[in-house]
């Protein structure tokens, strides 16, 4: 093989992995922002100049995500509190009707916090809570419940 051959088939290699490499980080950041980034709340300011703080809402804390729905090892769900000040999720249950109930431990989320439920054994973080079941609990079709240490339904999402 000559060599301008050489070099024209080394050049479309490089032009071609930049290319996928870039549509692939353009993907990621375009899907990795779109579930992370929470939106801008702006301060309520008042007549004076002394900034007024919403009260905490029921319906804050959302569901925002469930994936790997029927997959043990990438069972996860996701929850997010979008009010201002901290949330204590003790005691709050993620719940679907097949019987599979997840009871939170001791937990706190703050402003546009969010924290990760999986359905394996594992170290619970700041970020990540680990159920410790042996088996898969959502399946496609159902609705996983969010409902808070009283028993009140805070947020239902469709698994896909």
């Amino acid at each position: 093989m000559d060599r301008r051959r050489l070099i024209f088939y080394l050049l479309l290699n490089i032009f071609v992995s930049a290319c996928v490499t870039l549509t692939i980080l353009y993907w990621y950041d375009r899907n990795y922002r779109a579930a992370t980034l929470p939106p801008v709340i702006e301060p309520v300011i008042s007549s004076g100049t002394s900034i007024v703080e919403p009260t905490m809402q029921q319906g804050t804390a959302k569901i925002i995500s469930v994936v790997g729905a029927g997959t043990l090892g990438i069972e996860t769900v996701t929850i997010q509190y979008t009010g201002n000040g901290e949330l204590d999720l003790t005691a709050w249950h993620l719940k679907d009707s097949n019987g599979n109930d997840f009871i939170f431990p001791p937990f706190k989320l703050f402003t546009n916090g969010a924290v990760r439920v999986h359905t394996i054994s594992g170290t619970n973080t700041a970020v990540d809570l680990y159920w410790g079941n042996n088996k898969a609990a959502w399946s496609s079709g159902e609705n996983v419940v969010l409902t808070d240490a009283q028993g009140n339904a805070q947020d239902s999402y469709p698994v896909p």
